[in-house]
């Protein structure tokens, strides 16, 4: 079943951020853009590459609004732990979320049940808490954070514009569709 148009089930977990344990709600998506990245584990080899990527976006995503959720099953003192000791993951100021309990990766249904590990999940989360885009990748296959950044822009464009939507390769200030029975066998 796609999590695709579903509100964020219930979870509470304790997380990382800029040297500070924090707890984390799935409330806290709610009022905002929200990017949830799932990732196997910490202290591995592809993770902290696409971690290191998604911060050199997240200024980014902030000027649109969008906080960004790093979450993996390790506990947020093995995130403490990384932060402190790879000069990668040290750049990291977005929340860590942890989830040894495997409740989130379970909600969201990224959880390798057998490895006890997510798969490489993103989710966009509207202000209302609904999931509007899904990526999963294999393991071995790392993410593009910039691709993450236009997916972003178009799910906020169509929100905001009712009625259009964005083509393959939409770009910020380009043409949209009205989909519309002139348009049938058009394109």
């Amino acid at each position: 079943m796609s999590l695709i148009g579903t509100e964020v089930k219930p979870f509470k977990a304790a997380a990382y951020q800029n040297g500070k344990f924090i707890d984390v709600s799935e409330a806290d998506f709610k009022g905002k853009w929200s990017v949830v990245c799932f990732y196997p584990a910490d202290f591995t080899f592809v993770c902290p590459t696409e971690l290191e990527d998604l911060q050199n976006q997240y200024e980014t995503l902030k000027s649109l609004g969008v906080e960004v959720y790093s979450v993996s099953t390790d506990t947020h003192f093995t995130h403490k732990a990384w932060h402190d000791s790879s000069a990668t993951i040290g750049k990291i100021t977005y929340i860590m979320i942890g989830d040894p309990s495997h409740t989130i990766s379970r909600n969201f249904d990224v959880l390798i049940e057998a490895d006890g590990l997510a798969d490489r999940g993103t989710f966009i989360i509207d202000p209302d808490g609904v999931i509007q885009t899904v990526e999963i990748n294999a393991g071995g296959i790392g993410r593009d954070a910039s691709t993450l950044v236009n997916k972003v822009k178009a799910a906020q464009y169509v929100r905001n514009n009712p009625g259009e939507v964005c083509p393959a390769k939409w770009q910020e200030g380009s043409a949209t569709l009205k989909p519309s029975l002139d348009l049938v066998g058009k394109i």
